[in-house]
């Protein structure tokens, strides 16, 4: 019989249609029935079509059920009388395949037929290749059931993917209860279907699968199942015997009793199997790269090979061959998709024509993106017709023989895959920021209009002589639009060409040792009026200088300026760094991600004594330290414009920005300890010496029970001994609630009894006029303080001379962040970010870890000292009397000159929920309209909905807002 009248093969898929694509291309030359069961919502039948030969079947009502009811339907539609599964990331061998259907059909008494598996992880450029299965018995063809089991458990080689008589599975399936582990599911499959029959293991290789954590950790999970004592665990264990005692009992067989005890010997027996390691592990035998098309790939053997196992043949690695140009031409997975996003950047950017382009300088480009990735065809295709046109014939055939290969299977453009992930999207958004050719035109007459714009200095580091990474640097300042720099280029290698200071171009040699004593000898001598630290590799946009020059030229006064940017990963991806306006507290915490590429009015750099040899690997970050002790604060700005594509730097503790942040806080008086807070950031504990008075004003008082947690949490759970505890009675609520009140006088609590009831705003100025405290803390009665040290940690901040307000990290009772400092205009009001995130993640820029500054903070828990309380008139009653005070406060402060700090090293339980107020909230809108326009601690370039921190429509509309 022909083998697709023997054998249907059952392919498992649901929502990974780039997966589906591969396995139905290698299956595709198999001539056996294949049978798709997919459970995604939206159908892949446009997939399916290219595959006419293939029986594909939607079945997006198992979608929420689960695997189980899902192969039960599909062993249903089985006619053939043989089957298997497979996985949409699995390579079953199409002989292996073929070789277990012949000895089924010739040994009737034995039920399922496989061979051996090896694993495979696929990365961006290599494939690497692990052994699973140990060699062991092979043959399970004892005359009694029970001991055919056992033996098949004392050396488990999962049987799931195994050519089996169709019968059987059908049989197991329809038995199987709903609401099965999956660990007692494999099981039981293994059992029932040795109980039944008997089973061979061909000395073949069967079956190639991929290594991930859902299938590597199986047998983790399978052991920890087996071996779980929980009451409840072995119960279910129990139960689950006993069904597969009755399921597998024949007449006259053993007892229910028995029956269930020889299922827990099975248990027992695969236990100790799993334990022992006897027939699974895992060890890396091959490591395969493929990235040369005239040579075959290169594979490098591990230390230990296993040449008992059937996979050392050229038969074998010929079809493994096959398997991996699919797993490289049709890429799928999340680790490899991760991994090939930036090799398909890169590839992007070398594809992109340059003006100064010639045939030398493509092939050049070409060949580097093909030492990258040699599979994506818009590398290959032009290479191929370069080749031909001008290179060696032999190669120009091969290469267009690669091409036709590439060509020849059904792929998605790559570059329509690279659009929908990030590096993509952020291109496209990289693309549509430029200025057209006439808003560029248009800005450059502005600026000549106003008598023209600022001089740029590039004050270039090439420390390891790197010529290619220069170009692209020069490059990119060349086809942008702002032509008014000059380029300083610090070099350890030879100079090109003899240049001096008044060239737009000048080399100047230097060592590592020395650059930093000839970068500021440089910078006194500059005739520019601004100057700005980099490195060769770094591209400059095409716009970005240009925005400078136009603002720069509005804002004389401004001391230096910092930009927004895009970072290379090290895998080449891309990710975007859109900071917030002048955050000093950021700035401390995350120099990392805030200090580097500071354009510098030359005056200043130049009076803060220029760059430290000291500092070397902190340099931008130590100078901005001096430029805001010598001259505080202000003008400092933010471009929202990213000014630079530049390779990220490494997250990691950064000695010598410890040691300049030590010393700054040293000559401002502070004696601070610093720790780690994240990857390269710090945490600051400023040592204050003071333990002033602090008057805890509890607010929103409505429910006992609520109220009662509320003081609990901060009377059992408050470090800090030096406070008071204010709570009103206005006797607007129950008479239990004010009774209760009514004996709650004493200790550190006062209980101020109002005349009348009072709404929020003016009950809280109301407890202000009875505290006697230095600081006040805020604090809503829903909800519960959890950190020990959380008065500590607000005076922390509290205490420093330049901060007014400072405010908490409120998270829900399930651990996630509910609000994390307030952005005006977020989902067309006040809003937080990170909304539903973890409490402990990191965020975008590591936000979520790190002390900040925010326009506001909520007064569910919040800190300000009691004089700056007083000075700005405290919560405004008449206009916020219920809703939005507390913005409307820290606006206030901002405005007599005063920062409000976000730290997430006080967690409060709150629920976070803002007041659904629209009147109010536009009278907040009215009154701030500024600080609404435009929310200082955001920026302009990101979204202001959702959880935030994402990209915002890219066009180029802002650059016609600059002439207006």
């Amino acid at each position: 019989m022909p083998l697709d009248a023997q054998l249907t093969l059952v392919v498992l898929t649901h929502d990974r249609p780039a997966l589906l694509r591969r396995t139905l291309q290698y299956y595709s030359s198999l001539s056996a029935h294949v049978l798709v069961l997919d459970a995604s919502l939206q159908s892949a039948a446009d997939i399916a079509a290219l595959f006419p030969q293939v029986d594909y079947r939607h079945v997006p009502q198992f979608a929420e059920t689960g695997v189980q009811s899902r192969i039960a339907h599909g062993v249903t539609q089985v006619a053939t009388p043989f089957m298997a599964f497979v996985g949409d990331e699995d390579f079953l061998m199409h002989d292996a395949l073929a070789r277990s259907v012949e000895f089924l059909a010739v040994n009737l008494d034995y039920g399922l037929c496989h061979g051996y598996c090896l694993m495979y992880q696929a990365h961006g450029d290599k494939v690497e290749y692990f052994r699973r299965d140990k060699k062991g018995q092979e043959d399970f063809a004892d005359d009694n059931s029970g001991e055919r089991v056992l033996s098949f458990m004392d050396h488990y080689i999962p049987p799931f993917y195994a050519v089996t008589r169709t019968a059987l599975l059908q049989q197991w399936f329809t038995a199987l209860p709903q609401g099965i582990s999956g660990e007692l599911q494999e099981f039981g499959h293994a059992y029932f279907l040795l109980s039944a029959a008997k089973a061979r293991t061909l000395p073949i290789p069967y079956v190639v699968r991929e290594l991930n954590h859902r299938l590597s950790d199986r047998p983790t999970h399978m052991l920890k199942k087996l071996s779980d004592s929980d009451p409840s665990a072995v119960l279910e264990r129990h139960e689950f015997a006993g069904f597969l005692a009755a399921l597998t009992r024949a007449d006259g067989d053993l007892n229910a009793a028995d029956g269930t005890e020889q299922v827990k010997k099975a248990y027992a027996t695969l236990q100790a199997c799993l334990e022992d390691q006897r027939s699974l592990g895992l060890t890396s035998i091959v490591l395969s790269r493929w990235n040369d098309v005239f040579k075959p790939a290169d594979r490098q053997f591990g230390p230990r090979q296993f040449v008992e196992m059937p996979f050392y043949n050229q038969a074998f690695f010929d079809v493994l061959t096959e398997i991996e140009f699919l797993i490289h031409a049709l890429p799928a997975g999340k680790l490899q998709m991760e991994q090939l996003e930036g090799t398909w950047v890169q590839h992007e950017v070398l594809l992109r024509a340059h003006g100064n382009d010639n045939s030398e300088t493509i092939a050049n480009r070409m060949w580097e993106a093909m030492a990258l990735n040699i599979f994506n065809p818009h590398i290959v295709e032009p290479l191929a017709g370069l080749l031909a046109r001008q290179g060696d014939p032999e190669e120009a055939v091969e290469m267009s023989r690669w091409l036709q290969r590439l060509n020849s299977v059904h792929r998605e453009d790559h570059r329509v895959t690279l659009a929908d992930m990030p590096s993509g999207q952020l291109l496209q958004w990289l693309d549509a920021r430029q200025p057209s050719p006439v808003d560029a035109q248009a800005i450059l007459s502005r600026i000549d209009s106003l008598g023209g714009g600022p001089q740029f200095g590039i004050l270039l580091l090439d420390l390891n002589d790197d010529m290619p990474k220069l170009q692209v640097t020069l490059d990119s300042l060349v086809e942008g639009h702002c032509k008014t720099f000059k380029v300083v280029v610090f070099t350890s290698g030879e100079p090109p060409a003899a240049t001096s200071a008044q060239n737009t171009l000048h080399f100047v040699k230097v060592s590592k040792s020395n650059w930093v004593d000839k970068v500021n000898q440089i910078a006194r001598q500059s005739t520019c009026n601004w100057l700005m630290l980099a490195e060769v590799g770094d591209a400059f946009t095409a716009g970005g200088l240009l925005r400078a020059s136009l603002e720069l030229q509005a804002a004389p006064d401004c001391r230096a300026v910092f930009a927004d940017e895009v970072q290379r990963e090290a895998s080449g991806a891309l990710t975007h760094i859109m900071r917030p306006g002048f955050n000093l507290d950021l700035l401390l915490s995350n120099p990392t991600l805030m200090s580097r590429h500071w354009l510098v009015r030359r005056d200043v750099l130049v009076e803060a004594g220029g760059y430290s040899a000291d500092f070397a690997q902190a340099a931008e970050f130590e100078l901005l330290l001096r430029i805001i002790e010598q001259g505080g604060m202000g003008w400092l700005a933010h471009l929202d414009e990213p000014l630079l594509v530049t390779d990220a730097q490494p997250l990691e503790e950064n000695p010598q920005q410890r040691l300049a942040l030590t010393r700054h806080l040293n000559n401002r008086g502070f004696k601070a300890q610093i720790s780690p807070a994240a990857p390269g950031a710090w945490r600051i504990d400023y040592r204050h010496i003071q333990r002033p008075l602090v008057s805890i004003l509890v607010h929103g008082v409505d429910d006992l029970p609520v109220l009662q947690r509320c003081l609990a949490s901060v009377l059992l759970r408050t470090r800090y001994a030096n406070y008071e505890v204010l709570i009103a009675d206005d006797h607007s609520v129950s008479a239990e609630l004010s009774e209760w009140l009514g004996r709650q006088q004493k200790g550190r609590v006062r209980v101020i009894s109002m005349d009348q009831p009072l709404r929020q705003s003016a009950l809280i100025n109301a407890l202000r006029e009875q505290a006697t405290g230095e600081y006040l803390a805020l604090l809503s009665a829903h909800g519960e303080v959890i950190s020990p040290n959380w008065i500590d940690a607000l005076l922390n901040q509290a205490m420093r001379p330049e901060v007014g307000v400072v405010g908490a990290k409120l998270i829900e009772r399930n651990g996630t962040v509910s609000q994390a400092g307030l952005i005006l205009g977020m989902n067309g009001g006040v809003g937080s970010a990170f909304v539903g995130e973890a409490k402990d993640a990191a965020g975008y820029m590591s936000r979520l870890l790190l002390d900040q500054n925010y326009s506001a903070v909520s007064n569910a828990c919040l800190m300000v000292r009691s004089a700056l309380f007083d000075d700005v008139g405290g919560l405004d009653q008449g206009h916020f009397a219920d809703a939005f005070a507390d913005v409307d406060l820290c606006l206030k402060v901002a405005q007599a000159g005063y920062l409000t700090v976000w730290t997430p090293h006080v967690q409060f339980v709150h629920s976070g929920a803002l007041p659904d107020a629209p009147q109010t909230l536009a009278a907040l809108q009215d009154k701030w309209s500024g600080a609404f326009a435009h929310d200082l601690a955001y920026n302009k370039n990101l979204q202001l909905t959702g959880k935030g921190f994402t990209l915002a429509q890219a066009d180029g509309s802002s650059w016609a807002e600059l002439l207006a």
